[in-house]
Parts: structure tokens; C-alpha cells; sequence
């Protein structure tokens, strides 16, 4: 698919060089303080985040298994978790904002966070915002349809689609036929990716493009309306942690402890907490 190739030759560039309106701000959470790791201490007081001795990591929970709301309303879910032992390592204490999509990422742009953990693919219009630690997973958009849907990947350009406003499935589909996209009387954006399903259950649309992880959850809590995904990758992406252009100390600190938490269990170990496998 013509969109694939585009993105895939994106994300060798980007593993090469290596290093969306806000929507509304919810509340914070706060992860407890721990023990510093050996890089803690002076080294966590010379990097220059938002509060003094604390890291500000901006999120939508509404993306499971990456970020989502426990029962008391706090997020949870792997980015979560991977951007706190980030934190440990750094000797610094996470505090997680949830707020809209497009608000995580500017808040990173306006220096109102540190760090976007949100199932943040890296793009040609992003890299000129913000700057991006290696990518630490893929993720692979797909498309939901009810089970006796005539909607087939060959056909989605006839269809009325539903996507998440500002995400990637978002721009890319509605962009013009020439660039691979659908054109935007195709495409309807919506606040969430739940909001996006909803909208497929009402007949409102006739597909929903989102990523494949949150796409399954959708399907399985929504067993009765009887929805399914197509089989195949609508396109394959990576995923990254954003930071503020310019900071280079806390971008090569960030980009540290997530290839320690690689190298050493701890990020899979937490990613298997998530994702089991079937």
C-alpha cells in the first residue's frame, strides 16, 4: 500500500537521525518518589525539567494498554509505568497529566511538560516540533468494522471512516487521494477512540482506523454490537517518547533509561504486565 511504503521509509529516517486544538486537561497524578538510581541526585538536579526534581510526563488515557483510567480514575498502563521507572532512574518524580491528544503534545512544545508518552508516532511534521528518543515499540493501525460489513481495505475510500482527531490514522486519512489518503468528506475526527467505535455502532460511520492494540480492546468491550477488524495492517509506525526541541541534556537522559530498561527486563517485563500472548 502506497501509505505504507511513505511511513515505513519515515521511520528509517528517523531510527537514522535519532533523534495535535488542545483538547481538554484532566487531572494529575503523582507516582511516588523512589530511590534514585546511580545517575540520580546531582545529575537529576542539572537536567532542566518543568519542576525541580520532578518529571511532568503529558498523556491521553484513553489509548489501553498504553495509557488508560483505573477504576479510581488514575492512569495506569505500559507508558505509564515505562515513563516512572524512567523517573527512578533519573532520580526524579513522576507526575502524569492526562489531558486531550493534541494538548500532550503542545504542552511538551510549549514547555508546559517533559516528556508526551501517548502511542506517539514519529512524523515529518512532528520532528519539526519536538524532538524524539529511540522508538520503543510499533504500532500497527487497523481497521474496525461490524461483522456484516461490506467494508474491505480495497474499498475504505468509498466508506465514511472514523478516527481519533489528531492522530496519525487522523491526518493520514484524510489526506488527498494523491498523498494515499482518503480526502476529508471521508473522514470524521473524533475527541477519543471510544467516541470513534461508539460512532461505528450507531451507523454513524462505516469504519474506524486506530491502532491495533487499542483497536482489540475496543472489539472485546463491545462484544454485543458485534464488531471485528479486518484482517492486515492499514499501516506500521513507531512509537516514541517526545520531548521540548533544544533540550539535549534531558533528551539523551530519557533516551538512557529507556535502552537500560531495554537491556536489562525491565521494559518487557512491564509490557508483558499488558500484553499477553494468545
Amino acid at each position: 500500500m502506497k501509505k505504507f511504503t511513505k511511513i515505513m521509509a519515515l521511520a528509517l529516517a528517523v531510527c537514522l537521525c535519532m533523534g495535535l486544538l488542545a483538547g481538554c486537561t484532566g487531572g494529575k497524578d503523582t507516582v511516588e518518589p523512589t530511590a534514585p538510581a546511580s545517575n540520580g541526585g546531582d545529575d537529576a538536579a542539572a537536567l532542566k525539567t518543568v519542576e525541580t526534581g520532578k518529571l511532568h510526563m503529558s498523556t491521553n488515557a484513553a489509548f489501553p494498554p498504553y495509557e488508560m483510567l483505573d477504576d479510581s480514575g488514575s492512569p495506569i498502563g505500559i507508558d505509564v509505568e515505562v515513563a516512572a521507572a524512567i523517573a527512578k532512574k533519573l532520580g526524579l518524580e513522576l507526575v502524569v497529566d492526562d489531558m486531550g491528544f493534541d494538548a500532550a503534545l503542545l504542552a511538551v512544545q510549549n514547555g508546559q511538560s517533559d516528556i508526551a508518552m501517548a502511542g506517539i508516532t514519529v512524523s515529518e511534521d512532528r520532528l519539526a516540533k519536538m524532538d524524539f528518543t529511540d522508538s520503543y515499540a510499533t504500532g500497527v493501525q487497523v481497521v474496525i468494522v461490524k461483522e456484516d460489513s461490506d467494508v474491505t481495505m480495497d474499498n475504505l475510500g468509498e466508506k465514511m471512516i472514523g478516527t481519533q482527531l489528531g492522530t496519525t490514522g487522523y491526518i493520514y486519512a484524510s489526506d488527498t487521494p494523491e498523498n494515499g489518503g482518503y480526502g476529508e468528506d471521508h473522514v470524521i475526527g473524533y475527541e477519543t477512540g471510544a467516541v470513534a467505535v461508539q460512532a461505528l455502532i450507531n451507523g454513524q460511520v462505516d469504519a474506524v482506523i486506530i491502532d491495533n492494540l487499542p483497536a482489540q480492546e475496543y472489539v472485546k468491550a463491545n462484544a454485543a454490537a458485534g464488531l471485528t477488524i479486518l484482517e492486515g495492517a492499514w499501516v506500521e509506525e513507531n512509537y516514541a517518547i517526545g520531548l521540548r526541541k533544544g533540550n539535549t541534556e534531558l533528551l539523551n537522559a530519557v533516551n538512557g533509561a529507556l535502552n537500560e530498561l531495554k537491556a536489562d527486563g525491565t521494559f518487557q517485563n512491564i509490557v508483558d504486565k499488558y500484553i499477553t500472548a494468545d
